[in-house]
């Protein structure tokens, strides 16, 4: 008989030392905890991850969870064993002896939760031990990516739902912090939920302010902002040159700054993120592959200085800004053009079918794998090579990888740089014996055993060069008397890897045999138009940015939030955001029907409201959103036309 659940309170407080749960968070957990399939929608910042974590504690047994993100595994185990809490992760680029142990101290009991990237769920290692685990909650992280409805698809999270009858009883708890109306539907029938469940709060930030402003000179509209407004901060943009080029243009101006992106050396990428956490360095002009699970509270400032391809990942970008509660700010910096280069990418997204197959027939080339070999192999991935050896051009081969993808024939990794690691295997005795007749092999494994508890029990990451540094060896010998050890059989080591991963979750077929789903191709592509033109419509708007948001997400009823750029310039024309609202929409309506002049316009409303609707017309012609022909008629022009 199981002893009744340790109470979630305590354990938050035992663990992570907060007083109280943020709001729904001890909700989600109570459902989870009383076996109840639970969709949890929380924004960026609200605490996801405790909602898994904390009833992981409160009961016997075993958590896995399921997350695409190898970065945010790593990040998040390293956490949990700093606060006490037994963890490991199995993503790509392991060896079969590497999984083969995690796996096998899953089953003993020996972590409170393991961490699976969707991929590892169908294979032979996961589907003969899962049996053997004592599994008391599924979660799954980024649970939009099941939806292909969302803006973040992934093929292998399909697999959940058929994974879950390995596991009869098990409660699933699914996270998100993006989902529309549809995805929500979407996550809860795809992971078969026995009765819709889902707790969501809302999206609205009231201390963030959103902005968007027309803008040609970008840098030195960047330059102006960042000097008025105090504080870290974070600056998106779309290639990982722009990175450098702002960072330096910023370093000019005498304001502190530094660049990130996935290219960089791990160490590298390392030391930048743990200088900005630090305050040591103020901004950060990154690509998306920055931010993603950094818990940084007091970031007061966020510019894209391109638009996004979605409201997805602008509002999660974005919300990174302001976690404290404190006054923040959103700003989008756009041009009409970002609109036709934001359209030009997502042709350049969706190549044709040939051009995929011949990408394909590359990829079993370059790996070298006989038709009918590959499948759930994994293999170092130098893209720019690959797409030099073949004739490739970048963009379009980068789409065909990613569509490929989404068919479920492959799944690349960013492995992040993943760092060496060590599992000693020899007992005691053949250990000391080893010591004994190996000189630098003893220094060495007195520093593994000093410096990496638990590393004869798991696999431990280990920095080689510190080991370098403590033992007073060179490098090269350090890496060399590993080596030799693990030929004899006394540890196991994991050289450290920088590059990507590519692994093939199918066998490898003919290219001409290559099987694409051309209904399910145009279906993603035509919901991908969608996602860019309704953030096309949020950078072009003169609705509430906040309204708009979180319209987007299901909240249809919000106030105007009163602080975005919209707001403040209604605010402006002494008329309040809700009557601005309705009169602005009743003018177009009648504007789009046909042109008028103004007194025809006055005419329609009480004369009362004409001031009111003076003011906001004014307004509309101010920001273009109205013109005027040669006879003075209002009109409201067509996009793209002047």
């Amino acid at each position: 008989m199981q002893p009744p659940p340790a109470e979630p309170l305590a354990i938050l407080r035992q663990y992570w030392g907060y007083p109280a749960f943020r709001p729904l968070q001890e909700d989600i957990i109570r459902s989870a905890i009383n076996g109840q399939d639970t969709l949890a929608l929380l924004p960026t910042g609200g605490g996801k991850s405790l909602c898994y974590q904390v009833p992981a504690l409160c009961r016997e047994g075993l958590c896995l969870v399921i997350s695409p993100l190898i970065a945010l595994m790593k990040d998040q185990v390293q956490q949990l064993q700093k606060r006490g809490i037994s963890a490991a992760a199995v993503y790509a680029g392991m060896s079969r002896r590497e999984l083969d142990i995690i796996f096998e101290n899953a089953c003993n009991g020996a972590y409170k939760l393991l961490y699976l990237s969707p991929e590892r769920l169908q294979t032979d290692l996961v589907q003969g031990r899962i049996g053997r685990m004592a599994v008391n909650l599924l979660a799954v992280d980024e649970a939009h990516c099941v939806s292909q409805w969302g803006y973040d698809f992934r093929p292998p999270y399909l697999q959940i739902a058929e994974f879950r009858e390995l596991l009869p009883g098990v409660p699933v708890l699914a996270l998100t912090a993006t989902a529309t109306a549809p995805v929500v539907q979407d996550i809860q029938e795809k992971l078969d939920f026995s009765k819709p469940l889902v707790f969501q709060q809302s999206f609205a930030r009231q201390n963030l302010s959103y902005s968007v402003l027309y803008e040609n000179k970008k840098r030195e509209k960047l330059l102006d902002i960042l000097r008025n407004v105090q504080g870290s901060g974070l600056i998106y943009l779309r290639s990982r040159g722009e990175t450098k080029e702002v960072a330096r243009f910023l370093q000019e101006n005498r304001i502190q700054a530094d660049f990130y992106h996935a290219g960089l050396a791990p160490e590298e990428r390392n030391a930048k993120q743990e200088a900005w956490m630090a305050g040591r360095t103020r901004i950060m002009a990154c690509t998306n592959a920055f931010g993603m699970g950094i818990d940084k509270p007091d970031v007061r400032i966020v510019v894209h200085l391109t638009l996004p391809e979605s409201l997805e990942a602008y509002f999660q970008e974005a919300g990174r800004a302001g976690r404290d509660g404190k006054k923040s700010y959103a700003v989008l910096l756009y041009t009409p053009a970002d609109a036709d280069t934001l359209r030009y990418y997502l042709r350049a997204a969706y190549p044709d079918m040939e051009l995929i197959k011949r990408v394909y027939q590359a990829l079993g080339s370059f790996t070298q794998l006989a038709t009918g070999a590959g499948a759930g192999e994994s293999f170092d991935f130098d893209f720019p090579h690959f797409c030099q050896t073949y004739g490739l051009e970048h963009g379009p081969t980068h789409a065909a990888l990613r569509l490929l993808e989404q068919e479920g024939w492959i799944a690349l990794f960013d492995t992040g740089g993943l760092p060496a690691r060590v599992h000693i295997a020899a007992g005691r005795e053949a250990l000391y014996d080893y010591q004994l007749r190996n000189k630098q092999a003893d220094v060495l494994t007195k520093i593994l055993l000093r410096a990496y508890p638990g590393i004869q029990r798991d696999f431990t990451d280990i920095s080689v060069l510190s080991m370098a540094k403590y033992s007073n060896l060179p490098l090269e010998v350090v890496e060399l008397t590993l080596q030799m050890a693990q030929k004899e059989g006394i540890l196991d080591y994991q050289p450290q890897k920088d590059k990507p991963q590519l692994t093939f979750l199918r066998a490898r077929v003919a290219a001409d045999n290559l099987d694409l789903n051309t209904t399910l191709f145009n279906f993603r592509k035509q919901r991908a138009e969608e996602r860019v033109d309704q953030a096309i419509r949020y950078a072009e708007t003169r609705r509430c940015r906040s309204q708009l948001l979180l319209a987007y997400f299901g909240e249809t009823e919000s106030a105007p939030c009163g602080i975005c750029d919209v707001c403040t310039g209604r605010n402006a024309s002494d008329v309040p955001a809700d009557v601005f609202a309705v009169l602005e929409s009743k003018i177009i309506a009648v504007l789009q029907q046909e042109k008028m002049p103004l007194e025809g316009v006055l005419k329609i409303f009480p004369q009362r409201q004409k001031d009111q609707v003076t003011a906001v017309i004014g307004y509309l012609l101010d920001e273009e959103i109205l013109k005027t022909d040669d006879a003075g008629r209002l009109f409201v022009p067509v996009r793209g036309q002047g």
